[in-house]
């Protein structure tokens, strides 16, 4: 621990990926240049994985009180990149949640967001990418695309999150 940031909240001297800083940056910083710096690898990485989705999906963050939600910024970025429909609102948190990053257990996250989301048809026999800026244990994305797939709306859902958190 370094001392406290402006908000009262421990800092510490951490190591970050370069995509990991560009996340922080983003994410606790504000920084919006740090999308476009991010976003040549991204996209990059999508034409190699050549998945061709016809949506891309931002996870519903967990925390609503932000000025700007980062995975908003990344992904709109992102879909006018690929040339790819954006769809922010057809994936939704349907109970509040807290922050997954605070609950330990992989099994814990799962039971508590197995009712948390629900999808309209908006996006039914499209293939799509579920996108978050931050990756911990996989389990709200695995449950978003469980959503998806039993609701038998999609034919297809990939996921990809910019970087993860360590262990």
């Amino acid at each position: 621990m370094i001392g406290y940031n402006e908000f009262g909240h421990p800092e510490f001297d951490t190591v970050r990926s370069p995509m990991g800083e560009l996340v922080y940056r983003l994410k606790y910083k504000s920084d919006r240049a740090a999308v476009s710096t991010m976003l040549d690898t991204v996209v990059k990485f999508v034409k190699e994985w050549a998945i061709h989705p016809d949506a891309i999906v931002p996870m519903p963050p967990s925390k609503l009180q932000r000025s700007f939600q980062p995975v908003v910024e990344i992904a709109t970025d992102l879909a006018k990149a690929l040339n790819v429909g954006l769809n922010t609102t057809s994936l939704r948190k349907t109970m509040v949640t807290g922050q997954m990053k605070d609950v330990g257990d992989y099994s814990e996250r799962v039971a508590a967001l197995s009712a948390a989301f629900a999808c309209d048809k908006q996006l039914e026999g499209k293939k799509v990418l579920i996108f978050d800026d931050l990756f911990q244990s996989g389990a709200s994305m695995n449950v978003a695309a469980r959503t998806l797939k039993e609701q038998g709306l999609v034919t297809s859902v990939f996921a990809l999150a910019v970087t993860r958190t360590r262990n």
